[in-house]
């Protein structure tokens, strides 16, 4: 683990405002589209106006793809990508939380690797630490699987939730994973779903938005960032990781998160499962207190941190140790347990995944009609 320091405040910055808006409005889409091709410097009314465009749906999706493969050949310089992220944000609604809540709100964002199953079982261990956890995740990217999709091989578990349904989840449970929607951050949805098809998934502005629109729309005090490379990741050498990494601190400085980010090495998958049923299993072990060592260190490195940047705990190591607690006594697997049953699955599924035997819970989830297993060679 290669840390990045946390700054930033807690709360976001108020009153912001777009500069360059001219005073007969932005131009129209091509034009906007031929500008960044040529390398030109976008205003925060022309970034605007595309994502206006992109969430009201008068922007064609192959204008669309052009502007994200513009966006990926010629860049965007920090006040671009501060303006984009917050465009995004501001196509939907955001969320509001009581002000008993102020400085408990926390989120944690990967940008994806094989077997990472950490957000299954950090959520739940976090809110058995008393923060507040409202993670909207995504699906598959590229070649990393999606949160969203592993937690659709549980029977029943329902990743569309309202803002007003996840505010009840988290009053009653503490923590949700869920999509995005309609609701939230619609333009995001639209723009993450055409870069996988653009070949524009490794485009530094755009994944800095994409992440940072998400977060700033769930009003967050504190964030952490797992930014991985190796050779399972969308970036290979540790130099590429950390200029995805301080792009995302930076920009979530500027919108008032406390951010910081961790950059890990992803040369072999997380754990030793890598598929979205197995890795709910090996999640729910994780949760038990056991799993594979590397998953569990980087579980409570990463809530350990945060812990630490919310203020629950002195330092990220003492953050780490609290965490590492909530595994071992119980209280993260009964807290992921009461998540599975506000997000739909019924008590039954739920017991039988949180008490049940290996096999029991394969049993649940379902298994493959067929299996080959492929020994070693050699040791």
């Amino acid at each position: 683990l290669v840390p990045l320091p946390h700054r930033g405040a807690s709360c976001p910055k108020p009153g912001w405002q777009p500069s360059g808006t001219g005073m007969d409005g932005p131009s129209p889409l091509p034009s906007l589209i031929r500008k960044k091709r040529d390398g030109e410097r976008l205003e925060d009314a022309e970034i605007q106006s595309f994502v206006r465009g992109v969430t009201e749906g008068t922007a064609q999706q192959g204008q669309i793809g052009a502007m994200l493969m513009a966006i990926r050949l010629r860049g965007m310089d920090a006040a671009e990508t501060l303006a984009l992220t917050h465009a995004m944000a501001s196509s939907g609604r955001t969320l509001a939380w009581p002000p008993a809540w102020h400085g408990q709100v926390v989120d944690k964002h990967s940008t994806g690797g094989v077997g990472d199953k950490v957000s299954l079982a950090l959520a739940p261990a976090l809110a058995a630490c008393g923060c507040k956890v409202p993670m909207i995740s995504g699906r598959g990217l590229g070649h990393t699987g999606g949160t969203l999709d592993k937690l659709e091989a549980i029977p029943g578990f329902r990743v569309s939730q309202s803002p007003e349904q996840m505010r009840h989840i988290l009053e009653r449970v503490g923590c949700c994973i869920v999509g995005q929607s309609a609701e939230l951050v619609p333009a995001d949805r639209v723009l993450y779903g055409l870069r996988d098809v653009t070949a524009t998934v490794d485009s530094l502005p755009l994944i800095t938005a994409s992440i940072l629109s998400k977060k700033a729309a769930e009003r967050l005090s504190a964030l952490v960032l797992d930014v991985k490379f190796g050779g399972a990741a969308l970036y290979p050498t540790q130099e590429s990781a950390r200029e995805v990494a301080q792009s995302l601190v930076e920009v979530g400085t500027q919108l008032g998160i406390r951010t910081a980010a961790l950059l890990t090495r992803m040369e072999q998958p997380l754990g030793r499962a890598v598929g979205n049923a197995l890795e709910v299993l090996e999640a729910l072990e994780c949760l038990e207190g056991g799993g594979p060592p590397d998953l569990r260190h980087l579980v409570t490195a990463l809530g350990g941190v945060l812990l630490w940047q919310c203020g629950m705990a002195a330092g990220a190591e003492q953050g780490r140790e609290r965490l590492a607690r909530a595994l071992d006594d119980g209280s993260a697997l009964a807290t992921f347990e009461a998540m599975l049953g506000a997000q739909g699955v019924t008590p039954d599924t739920a017991r039988g995944l949180c008490a049940g035997t290996p096999a029991q819970r394969r049993q649940l989830l379902g298994e493959a009609k067929v299996c080959e297993e492929l020994p070693a060679p050699q040791e």
